[in-house]
C-alpha cells in the first residue's frame, strides 16, 4: 500500500471513530493486565463476563493472593485454559508486590517477565493503560494487515514490525484499535463484509465480497 493510501486508510477509520477503546472492561491497570491475560485465545466478551464479579471485589495484586488459587479458578472458569491463567494471574500479582511495589510497570521489559505476558499482552496494556504507541498484533490486525496489503507479512512479529514503519506518527497511538475493531466487524475471517467497508477501494484483497 503506498503512503498516501495508507494515509487515506487511518484518515478514513479515524473520522468513524475519533476516541476507539479496547472491548475489555476494567477499573484500573491491574485489572487491565489481568483481562488481557485471560483474553488469550478467548472472546473479550467471556473473558468480560467472567471477570464481571471478580473484579468488583479484585482490584489490587494483595486482593488477588488473597483470594487464591482456587478462589479466582472459580472465577474464571469458563475461560479457556483458566487452570494455567489462574495459575499466571497468581503468579505475577505476587511478583507485582514483590517487586514493583504492586504497580503495573510502564515498560515492556518488565512486563514480559510477568508470567502469562508475552509481548502482545506487554503492548496492549502499553497502549491503553499509559498511552504509548504500541501495536499488538493479534489475529484480527494480522489478517487485515495482509489481506488489505498494509503490512503483508508471513509471522506477527514481522507484521507489528512493518506496521511500525508505514503507519505515520499521528495515528499510532490508536491504529492498534481501528485495526482490531475493523477485523472484528467488518473485515471479518469467512465473510469479510466488504460491501459496507469504508476502505475498500483502498484494499488489496482480490476476493472481495458484494
Amino acid at each position: 500500500m503506498k503512503k498516501a493510501d495508507v494515509i487515506e486508510f487511518f484518515t478514513r477509520l479515524r473520522d468513524q471513530n475519533p476516541a476507539p477503546k479496547g472491548e475489555l472492561n476494567y477499573v484500573n491497570d491491574y485489572t487491565l493486565l489481568v483481562a488481557v491475560v485471560l483474553s488469550a485465545q478467548a472472546t473479550d466478551v467471556g473473558v468480560n463476563k467472567a471477570t464481571a464479579a471478580l473484579f468488583k471485589q479484585v482490584d489490587t495484586p494483595e486482593k488477588m493472593v488473597a483470594l487464591g488459587l482456587d478462589g479466582l479458578k472459580e472465577h474464571i472458569k469458563t475461560i479457556g485454559l483458566y487452570n494455567s491463567k489462574a495459575k499466571n494471574v497468581i503468579a505475577l500479582s505476587e511478583l507485582l508486590i514483590e517487586k514493583h511495589h504492586s504497580q503495573v510497570p510502564q515498560n515492556r521489559d518488565d512486563l514480559v517477565k510477568l508470567p502469562g505476558v508475552g509481548r502482545k499482552t506487554a503492548n496492549v496494556v502499553l497502549n491503553i493503560a499509559f498511552g504509548q504507541p504500541t501495536i499488538a498484533v493479534d489475529t484480527h490486525i494480522f489478517r487485515v494487515s495482509n489481506r488489505t496489503g498494509l503490512a503483508p507479512a508471513p509471522n506477527v512479529d514481522k507484521v507489528e514490525a512493518k506496521l511500525e514503519k508505514v503507519i505515520p506518527e499521528e495515528f499510532k497511538r490508536d491504529s492498534h484499535h481501528w485495526l482490531i475493531l475493523h477485523g472484528r466487524y467488518v473485515c471479518k475471517a469467512r465473510k469479510p463484509e466488504c460491501g459496507s467497508c469504508i476502505v475498500r477501494d483502498l484494499c488489496a484483497y482480490k476476493e472481495k465480497t458484494a
